[in-house]
């Protein structure tokens, strides 16, 4: 893409419509742009997840997950045939889930979101990849959504919960494990 923003402030919106990569604009509460904004508000929890000190390899991988999220985002905002998210990214998270669950011991229980403040982060990154597939999957009930979209945010809340446990690992600090129902 060469078209850079200058100018943040329009005044277009301000109708209550905002506009789609293909110059068409929609109401801001389209299920379309209900989608964006999930994508970018989860990629805008992982910029601050990245604030914490973490592993480089883990940062490194966040990384490009904020730039995948930037163009999947960019996938939706131009409805039709365009794609931006391919099998490739779908395989690379798949990897990254091997490779960090290997790691880790095998899991006894359920675990609650919690630990360090870095897995913490991690497990809202988690629920937030989750709303945002939720999103994708009702605008994909009455618009034609590439699979791979769906399938890069399933698979990227998976990759978080195992994240969660390894940046918790990482920093000699137990999961928290669910203690089943309470007697009251």
């Amino acid at each position: 893409m060469s078209l850079r923003l200058s100018i943040i402030t329009t005044r277009t919106g301000d109708d209550g419509t905002t506009g789609l990569g293909d110059g068409s604009r929609l109401p801001k509460d389209a299920p379309r742009i209900h989608a964006i904004g999930e994508v970018d508000e989860l990629n805008s929890m992982i910029g601050l997840w990245r604030t914490e000190s973490l592993p480089e390899d883990v940062d490194r991988l966040l990384n490009q997950i904020q730039n995948d999220l930037f163009d999947l985002g960019g996938e939706l905002c131009i409805p039709g045939d365009y794609v931006a998210v391919t099998e490739a990214h779908i395989l690379r998270l798949d990897e990254a889930i091997q490779h960090y669950n290997g790691m880790l011991s095998r899991l006894e229980e359920f675990i609650l979101p919690g630990g360090s403040r870095a897995a913490a982060l991690s497990h809202v990154s988690r629920t937030l990849a989750r709303r945002a597939e939720r999103s994708v999957i009702t605008l994909a009930r009455t618009e034609r959504i590439h699979a791979p979209v769906r399938q890069y945010l399933n698979r990227l809340s998976d990759l978080f919960f195992v994240l969660a446990r390894t940046l918790n690992q990482s920093a000699q600090i137990p999961d928290v494990l669910w203690t089943g129902p309470t007697k009251s």
